[in-house]
């Protein structure tokens, strides 16, 4: 049997901690190994503690989220972060995954989500709430100038830029975890646009739309 996976909960909310406590100490493959109530103390427990995840509360006193993240992923960079918080602004969500963040959800996520979100941050993956990559496509749409006139867009201009650059993925011959890496997105993200891409193109599978970008 695989060892449990470490998480550190730091929030400075001690009925959050309370909670996420008492949930992820209920899983199996799961054990929380320390709490912290700001992000000094966060830091100062991973290097005592070294955790496999931290799940990461952004606004905290005497140093924010974001720097705590910053600061862990730089000095321990075994360690994954996983932020759980009420915002999902641009700049919260931004400032987080510049700072080195595996994943992102609100506050809203259930249980499942939670854990689902821990698991993948704890392997090397990238989670992320479909809120959270909603607002992140809608950011590169916007704010992108050479989606727009990529090759792909030119020969198929019924895709939005996004949609354009996962079909040239697509045609890599990337997967739909690998995509939402490359894309810093989610997976359900990714097979939203894949399904997109299809209706538009009129294809049935994966194989289509290969054979569609190399003709």
């Amino acid at each position: 049997m695989s060892a449990a996976i470490r998480v550190l909960v730091a929030d400075d909310q001690a009925i959050v901690r309370d909670g996420l406590v008492t949930v992820l100490d209920l899983l199996d493959d799961i054990e929380v190994v320390g709490e912290a109530a700001d992000g000094e103390e966060a830091c100062r427990l991973v290097a005592e503690l070294a955790p496999d995840v931290v799940l990461m509360d952004l606004r905290m006193p005497v140093l924010d989220g974001a720097a705590a993240t910053a600061r862990i992923v730089s000095e321990h960079p075994t360690t994954a972060v996983l932020v759980l918080t009420t915002f999902a602004d641009d700049a919260s969500i931004m400032g987080a995954l510049r700072a080195g963040a595996r994943g992102y959800l609100t506050k809203d996520a259930g249980r499942a989500e939670v854990a689902a979100a821990v698991r993948s941050v704890a392997t090397g993956q990238t989670t992320l709430a479909a809120a959270v990559g909603a607002r992140l496509l809608d950011s590169v749409d916007r704010s992108t100038p050479g989606l727009e006139t990529s090759a792909l867009s030119a020969r198929f201009p019924t895709l939005t830029a996004r949609e354009a650059e996962v079909l040239e993925l697509v045609g890599e011959g990337l997967s739909n975890p690998e995509i939402a890496a490359r894309l810093f997105v989610s997976v359900a993200t990714v097979k939203t646009h894949i399904n997109a891409i299809f209706a538009k193109l009129a294809v049935r599978d994966r194989a289509q739309a290969i054979a569609l970008v190399r003709s």
